[in-house]
């Protein structure tokens, strides 16, 4: 963006009333006194924000970022645009801002005039944190516009083929150009936007009451029905969500519950009468009110005090329960006699009880688990565990609940954390809740990152976690003599990927201890034999001439024969290193006792994504996730940015042990000669 945007076309904003908004001060939080006003003047329902820049803008492309801060999911901004001529044919714009993270748009001023913007929001207080206009180049905002339609508009979508070919489209002219204007704003639009997860809650998580009634029926026929006991720390909650947590849970399809609620002595008179009534009502709910507070894990354990129930499960004071939660909870316990702990998917429920950001999680993954607090939410616990390991640990408090899994999964093994595919838990988004920002509690990851160093220390696991904002980065410890790793990179002709390649190898790779052998596969060019020819004076440097028939299999297997490292690193010769620290970080992976095939994050030349992890199912065999993610984006929950396993990856950039890939038998030959061998070889 950097080599498109001009300098010096920065706004600030002032508004029509008496207050003015300070970008590098604390945020203008709108009451509701204030709202009223606003409604008397705007006639609208909603809580209105109306401002404008006095200064003029002149004609061209803007980029438009706002960031807000609220309670709930969204906010509809309207932008309009007072220009000199009547005519204004690429405006009023109308586009949805997210709570909590930076939105950005395109804004186009035809003609000069001034900018008016109107935030409409219902629901809790707002306040509007970031603001910024900046002007660009038409060549930018059309490799934009190209950009979000090629990603999510029917008409725009490139095929697999187009795309690994990196087609893309040239600008177009004036009266293409506005039909790319119109359809870009229509993918903002609230109005005609489609929110594909709503669709999916329809279509997957609707009909509650007659999954309800088959439920109830089933449960009976449980062969196992315990009694599942609900712990739920309580400080000073939110009168209307407290009361919304407490009836998610009386609302279960399956009966047999206890809800274990501990008061840590909340300064809130309204709390107490609440949580009594409640328990007057429902003889399933037991109380404990705490004398001193002493914050959330001390609470959980007077909660954890109370449990009579076989299994534990986790509730937050202002979260919701889906209806069927502890039903899929004890299917579980039935079908999955050995389990000891459980976790499922989950989503996230605004202040106005919009689902948004779900999670659905993989199966137990615990370079994940290290990663980020994958069990939370919904957390079940059979109670015996949760006992053994003392409950929860007084000083880790805001991960208190990652602490307590990690100090769990010490004591069992990898069979028993089982992981249900269903979203059963609801995160309620508020200014005070990690579920709005991780900047909300900022201790909080910390805490995670006290937890997870604890748990490493106690496990004898040489390695060291640190908080990189969206999550945690866990780094393992070289030895002190480095094992020789043997680069292997089948070429043929192709002097400029080649030399590439080999020159970012020897220049930015800290590691020291390796040897390259290049296996030439009948290059004819003059060129590249004179360079292979020169690379063979190099010390630790081999090339192997082998001119059968194209078979990527055969090429890497007839090199593993001869290299003398303790470590085989499989590469494209189209790949560049682009991180010092590339072998190290992946022989310090290989390393590791359960490791076998470790695989790097690869990019294309353009800064989209390339390779991140390979799933099965994808394509009909398998597939790269996040596939053309652009670069700074962290994917989806993380994942793109996160070390983790996955079922395969890619041998474009691969290091194993040479022990396991002999015992192996190698890359497939005969089956996989050219496509899917480093799949085959990663499964077996």
């Amino acid at each position: 963006m950097k080599n498109f945007i001009r300098k010096g076309h920065h706004f600030f904003v002032r508004l029509f009333s008496k207050f003015r908004l300070r970008w590098d001060a604390s945020d203008l939080i709108l009451t509701r006194e204030l709202n009223r006003v606003d409604r008397q003047i705007l006639e609208t329902p909603e809580f209105s924000l109306l401002f404008r820049i006095n200064e003029e803008l002149s004609a061209g492309w803007y980029m438009l970022e706002m960031q807000l801060d609220s309670a709930a999911t969204r906010t509809v901004a309207d932008v309009i645009i007072v220009t000199r001529h009547e005519e204004s044919v690429f405006f009023p714009l109308r586009f949805a801002l997210y709570s909590g993270r930076v939105c950005k748009r395109l804004a186009r001023v035809v003609a000069g005039g001034s900018l008016t913007i109107k935030l409409l929001h219902q629901g809790d207080d707002f306040s509007l944190k970031y603001f910024r206009l900046v002007k660009v180049q038409k060549k930018f905002a059309v490799s934009r516009m190209i950009t979000k339609l090629q990603a999510q508009h029917p008409r725009y979508k490139l095929s697999l083929a187009d795309k690994q070919r990196r087609v893309s489209l040239n600008v177009p002219q004036a009266a293409d150009l506005k039909t790319l204007w119109t359809d870009y704003c229509d993918l903002f639009d609230p109005n005609k936007q489609v929110n594909p997860y709503v669709d999916w809650v329809k279509k997957f998580d609707a009909s509650k009451s007659r999954v309800s009634s088959s439920q109830i029926n089933s449960s009976d026929t449980f062969e196992k029905s315990p009694l599942m006991s609900l712990v739920m720390p309580v400080y000073n909650s939110n009168l209307v969500w407290l009361e919304a947590a407490i009836a998610s849970v009386q609302a279960q399809t399956y009966l047999h519950w206890q809800l274990c609620i501990a008061d840590d002595a909340s300064t809130d008179p309204a709390i107490r009468p609440l949580l009594e009534r409640a328990a007057r009502a429902d003889s399933r709910i037991s109380l404990v009110f705490r004398e001193i507070n002493g914050h959330i894990s001390a609470a959980s354990n007077s909660a954890l005090a109370l449990v009579r129930g076989e299994w534990v499960a986790l509730l937050d004071h202002d979260d919701l329960l889906s209806q069927d939660a502890l039903f899929w909870v004890v299917h579980a316990i039935n079908t999955k006699p050995d389990c000891l702990m459980i976790y499922s998917d989950e989503d996230k429920i605004d202040a106005m009880g919009v689902r948004s950001d779900p999670y659905f999680k993989c199966k137990w993954n615990v370079d994940l688990f290290y990663s980020q607090n994958m069990f939370s939410h919904l957390g079940v616990y059979h109670v015996d565990l949760v006992r053994e390991v003392g409950g929860f640990r007084e000083g880790v408090e805001g991960s208190q609940d990652y602490d307590l899994a990690l100090r769990c999964i010490e004591r069992v093994t990898s069979d028993q954390v089982h992981h249900i595919s269903r979203v059963l838990y609801h995160w309620r988004i508020h200014s005070q809740s990690t579920a709005y920002s991780s900047e909300a509690k900022p201790y909080a990851m910390v805490a995670g990152e006290k937890a997870l160093n604890d748990h490493l220390e106690r496990t004898g696991i040489s390695a060291f976690a640190s908080s990189i904002g969206y999550g945690y980065r866990v780094r393992y410890p070289l030895p002190e003599v480095l094992p020789l790793v043997s680069l292997i990179i089948p070429t043929r002709n192709g002097l400029h990927l080649l030399r590439q390649c080999i020159e970012s190898i020897k220049a930015k790779t800290t590691y020291q201890s390796y040897e390259i052998i290049i296996v030439d596969n009948g290059s004819n060019d003059r060129a590249t034999l004179n360079y292979l020819n020169t690379l063979a004076l190099t010390p630790d440097v081999q090339v192997m001439r082998d001119s059968r028939p194209f078979n990527y299999s055969a090429l890497n297997n007839s090199a593993v024969k001869i290299a003398k490292g303790e470590f085989i690193g499989l590469l494209n010769n189209d790949v560049e290193v682009i991180n010092v620290d590339w072998l190290s970080e992946m022989v310090s992976h290989a390393l590791r006792p359960k490791v076998a095939a470790v695989g790097a994050r690869l990019w294309y030349p353009d800064n989209t994504l390339q390779h991140a992890g390979v799933v099965l199912g994808i394509h009909g065999i398998a597939g790269h996730v996040h596939r053309f993610l652009p670069r700074g984006d962290v994917g989806y929950c993380g994942r793109a940015s996160l070390i983790q396993s996955f079922s395969a990856v890619t041998a474009a950039c691969l290091v194993v042990r040479k022990s396991i890939y002999e015992e192996l038998g190698g890359l497939n030959e005969t089956e996989l000669p050219v496509a899917c061998n480093d799949v085959d070889f990663c499964l077996r």
